[in-house]
């Protein structure tokens, strides 16, 4: 998303679109691992399930929505080369922080899959506290606030009696109902608490996972992913725009899921 405002800057582009597209393919790619998103984080540290079964269970759909968003991207855009030239600013890499940072990463990995998340993210944070400590000022931590906040707020929402009631009343016992309860709930409430809130009446971690997947498309609070990309946007009538695009997305993703 950085990148795409970054270009648009030095060339024309038809940012409203890529805003849209780059929104939904972080949606689509983010499904495939425990660590693209918040839903698949938690719904692999409650089921036990390895890192790797985690991605194989996952991979189909990921890899289906992703074949529907190359349809989506080659209808909407044509193939047009940028000209670049007044960007003589040179950008120089930090090279010994990517090496570092990807070494901690894969051992932050390790230790998730080892249930070990908690004393993996202290050891990091003081890392990098002690080595880089402007690397971890530079993380926008009010924007992590709201999410925690929103969590909370609309978790609590979903926590009300009546509709605990209505969700026993449905039944959510098969795979095919746990998907689309996944779905339909991520459109009043984002995908994550959703989850929380459907774990309780499904221990199908899988079909949950597809439901509250699928669920980010559509509604754009059904992922937060939805709603950042369009406020860094700043561009204004992406409302519209947005929808016209997400929910028929959405409607091919529930059936394919």
């Amino acid at each position: 998303m950085l990148l795409a405002l970054s270009l648009n800057k030095l060339a024309p582009l038809p940012i409203k679109r890529l805003v849209i597209v780059i929104a939904i393919s972080v949606n689509a790619g983010s499904i495939l691992t425990p660590l693209g998103n918040p839903q698949n984080l938690f719904l692999w540290q409650t089921s036990g399930v390895a890192f790797g079964a985690f991605v194989w269970a996952l991979l189909p759909l990921c890899a289906a929505l992703m074949a529907l968003l190359g349809i989506v991207t080659f209808a909407m855009f044509r193939n047009a080369p940028l000209d670049l030239s007044a960007d003589v600013e040179a950008h120089p890499v930090d090279k010994l922080l990517c090496v570092v940072s990807a070494i901690a990463f894969a051992v932050f990995v390790a230790l998730a899959d080892a249930h070990h998340a908690g004393p993996g993210l202290a050891v990091l944070a003081i890392g990098f506290l002690l080595w880089r400590r402007e690397v971890v000022f530079r993380v926008d931590f009010l924007l992590l606030l709201i999410f925690v906040l929103m969590f909370i707020v609309l978790r609590s929402a979903a926590a009300l009696p009546s509709i605990h009631a209505a969700i026993a009343n449905i039944g959510i016992g098969t795979p095919v109902r746990a998907c689309a309860a996944g779905t339909v709930l991520s459109q009043g409430i984002s995908n994550v608490p959703a989850v929380i809130v459907l774990a309780e009446f499904s221990k199908d971690w899988r079909a949950l996972a597809f439901g509250v997947s699928v669920g980010g498309f559509g509604i754009a609070i059904g992922s937060l992913a939805n709603l950042i990309a369009m406020r860094l946007s700043g561009e204004k009538g992406m409302w519209m725009p947005f929808h016209l695009v997400s929910i028929p997305f959405g409607i091919v993703a529930l059936v394919i899921g």
